[in-house]
């Protein structure tokens, strides 16, 4: 049997090209894990690496081995039990070499456990956001104030220093002194021939040898000439500025503080925040996040306040609704922002508010967005609000709902929020 071992040099880090093979080969299995492991984690330590263990049985080598086509006579050492022809019985009870070798103990105790390896905080996160988008994502139209981007467009005869494409200029100095050199250079290898034939003649031919010599040297002298490099010679990068549509989104945090929310329902909510957090910074550059707080009145505040804040108090979800609607009138233009939006709450609500919730969504919210999520962070039957959501749910496709019930559900139901849309 013979083994081959990849040992080729790879800078300081030789082993990255195997474990990037590895990682693609076992990737169902880590994604998995990675799921698993994101539930059990802390509020703060969702943006660190992971352990990851996969069972012995799947990361199995591949191994090249003579076929056993033929007939073939095999004498073991030792054999004082069994003849040609005899038929060995199974180990009782399926007691066999595999089952030591699946992370299980053997008859006399001995075994192998799971593999388990740490993967990078980066390969964490590439991993756990895979496969996600925020739905629905557009270009936006140009609109007053146009951004502009650079760009290289070939190559220019002028131009200032800095820009100096020197490859470019070194391939046209070559192609010119080739051009003006080639006929030259093919008379002196001729004179250069007949020299040497003058020089070996006999009788010797001093006037003809010098003559030649003068036209050589005439030769390298106008070859010499030639400069190495010209200004005509000389080629600059080309840049041009093209206008760039604007795919700007915001996100919109909508999270319920009231005393209803006890607290591990606000740890529950707290986790998917920061999964939604961590996912736009990942995947997206400059989308702008927006935190509302809200118990009987919501107010816009930062991250850290946020996710932190022991401020607490009774239901009203209008208000949060209103403030958001403000902030999109006074800030983000649907024409030039892509607007989006994650609500979490354990549902309870003044019965009489719900309705306006509905409304708002309807009028004034949706029209306006790509996109808009609901979180129901509960155990108990669905209120009010659920129903009058429900009804959104049917007449409007960007606008999604789920339930989260335990710690559990958090990835899960992430994903399926955000899961990537088939073209």
């Amino acid at each position: 049997m013979a083994n081959f071992i990849d040992r080729r040099l790879n800078g300081k880090n030789k082993s990255t090209v195997n474990r990037q093979r590895f990682l693609r080969r076992h990737k169902q299995q880590i994604k998995e894990s990675i799921a698993d492991a994101v539930n059990k984690r802390s509020i703060t330590d969702v943006e660190s690496g992971e352990d990851i263990s996969i069972p012995s049985r799947d990361i199995r080598e591949p191994s090249f081995h003579q076929g056993q086509g033929g007939q073939r006579e095999v004498v073991h050492p030792g054999n004082d039990q069994f003849s040609p022809g005899d038929r060995i019985e199974r180990p009782p009870g399926g007691a066999g070499s595999g089952g030591a070798g699946e992370g299980q103990a053997s008859q006399d105790g001995e075994g192998q456990d799971e593999f388990v390896f740490q993967i990078s905080k980066d390969e964490y996160l590439d991993l756990l956001f895979e496969d996600l988008e925020l739905p629905n994502l557009e270009k936006n139209q140009l609109n007053k104030i146009v951004e502009w981007k650079t760009f290289r467009s070939g190559f220019k005869s002028s131009g200032v220093p800095a820009n100096i494409a020197i490859v470019k200029s070194l391939q046209n100095s070559l192609a010119r002194r080739t051009a003006m050199t080639a006929a030259k250079r093919r008379q002196l290898r001729e004179f250069e021939q007949a020299l040497e034939l003058l020089q070996n003649t006999e009788p010797a031919q001093p006037f003809e040898e010098e003559k030649v010599k003068q036209k050589i040297q005439a030769l390298r002298q106008k070859i010499s000439s030639v400069p190495f490099i010209d200004t005509f010679d000389l080629r600059y990068k080309n840049y041009e500025r093209r206008p760039q549509p604007s795919s700007q989104a915001v996100m919109f945090c909508l999270m319920d503080v009231s005393g209803s929310m006890d607290q591990a329902t606000k740890d529950i909510a707290k986790r998917f925040y920061i999964l939604l957090y961590l996912f736009l910074n990942r995947t997206y550059k400059n989308v702008d996040v927006v935190f509302i707080r809200h118990h009987t009145q919501a107010k816009e505040v930062d991250e850290h306040e946020f996710f932190y804040s022991q401020e607490t108090g009774g239901t009203i979800v209008s208000s949060a609704l209103r403030l958001m609607d403000e902030i999109i009138k006074k800030r983000y233009s649907p024409a030039e922002w892509n607007i989006y939006a994650a609500q979490a709450s354990d549902g309870d609500n003044w019965a009489d508010d719900s309705p306006g919730c509905r409304e708002l969504l309807n009028k004034h919210i949706l029209p306006v967005t790509r996109y808009y999520s609901y979180i129901e962070i509960t155990r108990r039957a669905h209120q009010t609000l659920w129903r009058e959501y429900e009804a959104l749910q049917t007449s409007h496709t960007n606008f999604a709902m789920q339930n989260i019930r335990t710690v559990d559900d958090i990835f899960p139901v992430f994903r399926e929020l955000f899961k990537k849309q088939v073209s």
